[in-house]
């Protein structure tokens, strides 16, 4: 339900969802040589001369040492983060006739796969990486907070870099220099021509070679634990990201698999649509689950769901006792007793008309294998009754079982 304080206000606007937090974070990380890798990325990729393919392979080269090429995987962030809030990410099959997504049905999706996933596994949506952060994490500031004592990705990045930075590292000026070349170039070119390729292949090794000097320089401390940092920052975005496409891309086949299983499950309670789906189907588990499902079916009743928490033995007496049972107390009531014996489904009570009372006790005892030689016709009613109504209760606490076993997901 809606919380109606300053819906009104809300009428005819838009909650204008957009990823500043994760730009204006990112802006603090322009410090030194990432401040020009940033730069020579976004003129490659705005650059309106050069070829996809120029475009492709400059940054391929100028891409091989990934840890110090911050501004690109940054750069990359934040079209990913582009691309979740304006839907294309989805992957769309028939692009020509499929609509396209936006952040509101991926939100939605999103919350349906939050509950879904719990009903057909009876596990959380994050134990299947599918959690909101395991699709929105970039846009929820997991890279700004923790929920532990470890320091944020960005707020180790940021140490990293300014430590190095302040280092003043000759091959961190090289490196640098040679960035800013390539930006320079990569400006400066005004017309699609095959001449400059060559130079732009020139400024694109200067810029990898300083890049892999650069990185040799911080092989030793006390650069290297800042390297170290640096790598594994790198990787816990690459593979937030990597998490997120793939979540995403694929979530409307995702959540329509999900619904399938619902209704599949729901199409079960028809007799004959389950006849026919036990007959056709070629999934060994979905086939014993049409088969099997009507006696599961009768096996849940509400009466005989325990909780985590609960007495069995408690349950099974509230049950008897709502049941009317025991309803025979007193064994020397043998009428009574004999009248209960005739009920149980283990004695054969054929011909039991012709007996005396006392005949058909001594009988029913026989039957259950409880002993009669030299007892007293009242010792044998008192371990019949105690049997029987022992039977009571091993049934009451099987159907329990079976109510418990046809109710817990496997």
């Amino acid at each position: 339900m809606a919380v109606n304080k300053g819906l009104k206000s809300l009428a005819g606007t838009t909650p204008n969802f957009s990823n500043q937090n994760i730009e204006n974070a990112i802006n603090q990380l322009k410090i030194g040589w990432v401040a020009k890798t940033f730069t020579l990325d976004t003129a490659i990729t705005t650059n309106n001369v050069l070829t996809e393919t120029q475009k492709n392979d400059a940054r391929l080269t100028i891409n091989n040492v990934q840890h110090l090429n911050i501004g690109r995987y940054l750069n990359d962030l934040l079209k990913h983060t582009d691309t979740i809030l304006d839907g294309t990410v989805v992957f769309l099959a028939n692009p020509d006739t499929e609509d396209t997504a936006d952040f509101l049905e991926i939100l939605q999706t999103i919350q349906s796969i939050q509950t879904l996933i719990p009903n057909l596994y009876g596990m959380s949506a994050g134990e299947f990486s599918r959690d909101v952060n395991d699709h929105l994490g970039t846009l929820n500031n997991k890279f700004l907070e923790t929920e532990d004592s470890s320091k944020p990705v960005f707020t180790s990045l940021e140490e990293s870099i300014r430590f190095i930075d302040d280092k003043a590292i000759a091959t961190d000026t090289a490196y640098q220099t040679a960035l800013t070349n390539m930006t320079n170039f990569v400006n400066s070119v005004v017309a699609d021509s095959t001449d400059f390729q060559q130079t732009l292949n020139t400024f694109a090794t200067a810029v990898a070679t300083a890049a892999t000097n650069f990185n040799t320089a911080l092989a030793a401390e006390p650069y290297l634990g800042k390297r170290t940092q640096l790598i594994a920052d790198n990787e816990s975005i690459d593979a937030q990201v990597t998490l997120e496409k793939a979540n995403l891309s694929r979530i409307r086949d995702y959540v329509n698999g999900l619904t399938n299983h619902i209704s599949f499950t729901s199409l079960a309670e028809d007799e004959q649509l389950r006849a026919l789906m036990t007959r056709i189907s070629q999934n060994a588990d979905w086939a014993n689950y049409f088969r099997e499902y009507e006696t599961n079916s009768a096996n849940i009743n509400p009466i005989y769901t325990v909780g985590s928490d609960s007495d069995k033995t408690t349950i099974i007496d509230t049950i008897l006792r709502d049941s009317g049972l025991p309803d025979v107390l007193d064994f020397v009531d043998l009428e009574a007793v004999a009248n209960k014996a005739k009920k149980d489904s283990r004695i054969d009570t054929a011909g039991f008309d012709r007996f005396t009372i006392e005949q058909q006790i001594s009988d029913a005892c026989r039957q259950l294998n409880i002993k009669t030689a030299n007892r007293s016709i009242y010792n044998q009613s008192e371990s019949l009754l105690d049997n029987l109504n022992q039977r009571d209760r091993d049934l009451v606490a099987n159907r329990l079982d079976l109510n418990q076993d046809a109710d817990t997901l496997s």
